[in-house]
């Protein structure tokens, strides 16, 4: 990742494309750092459910694309860039349907993380798949103005780095608000990124605005949600039948043992 980055910013790029091509690597290291401290510590293993592995590639796929894509940048590659991007048309309607086959199939086993109740498992990521949506396309609507477009993409990999960064927190020790937490440390990126345009561009952009509304916007409509009877309600639907429904929506799970 260090080596993509140190090739793009050799070739001229602007202050702008440094500071994002600097920042896609920033994301991919605590994603993958994230991820690979989880399977080392025994909480992940290829003896998962074929979705999850499906849900993985297709997200770290999506890493890899943003990563690729402020090279092509970086470099003056636009023309690959744009004709790149089109990948996104069919790889985001993927995502969205693996992230939420996953969180439907973990409610329905009973089997969400200790940390979290599994009412506000359900809320949060549903919501913080909502958010990172909804600034992707939003990114690729507005692809034609590159100030905005390079943000909100930017904005919506923040919301990504937010599952890398919640394996990296000492989460069960920041119950009852690890998932509060996790969300709050991926708010890093964004900030950063506006601290980054007042000092270079003397102001910051509306964009960075957006998108600190969308990722805040749906955190609190995951709390409201998860203490709502609505929420109730949906959970009891998605878990009707399984496992799921045998537990308490709004109970921590037990502590894991061993």
């Amino acid at each position: 990742m260090a080596t993509v980055a140190a090739r793009a910013l050799r070739r001229g790029a602007s202050a702008e494309e440094r500071f994002f091509m600097t920042s896609a690597v920033a994301m991919a290291i605590v994603i993958v750092a994230g991820f690979s401290l989880n399977a080392a510590m025994g909480r992940s293993s290829f003896g998962a459910p074929l979705s999850v592995h499906v849900h993985g590639l297709l997200f770290m796929g999506w890493l890899g694309l943003y990563l690729t894509q402020n090279a092509l940048v970086a470099t003056g590659n636009v023309a690959v860039h744009r004709r790149l991007g089109w990948i996104s048309a069919i790889w985001v309607p993927a995502m969205i349907v693996a992230a939420l086959y996953v969180i439907v199939a973990m409610v329905r086993r009973g089997a969400v993380p200790f940390f979290f109740t599994p009412i506000y498992f359900l809320t949060m990521d549903t919501m913080i798949l909502a958010s990172f949506v909804a600034l992707t396309v939003a990114a690729i609507r507005l692809r034609r103005r590159t100030d905005w477009h390079r943000r909100l993409m930017f904005c919506g990999m923040a919301v990504f780095t937010g599952n890398g960064l919640g394996r990296l927190l000492p989460m069960p020790l920041l119950i009852p608000y690890a998932g509060e937490a996790a969300v709050a440390a991926s708010l890093v990126f964004p900030l950063w990124g506006m601290v980054s345009d007042r000092r270079r561009d003397g102001r910051i952009h509306p964009a960075w605005w957006w998108g600190l509304a969308a990722i805040l916007g749906g955190q609190v409509v995951a709390e409201l949600l998860a203490g709502s009877p609505l929420g109730l309600s949906l959970y009891n639907w998605i878990a009707a039948g399984s496992a799921g429904a045998h537990v308490a929506a709004t109970a921590y799970p037990a502590l894991p043992v061993g």
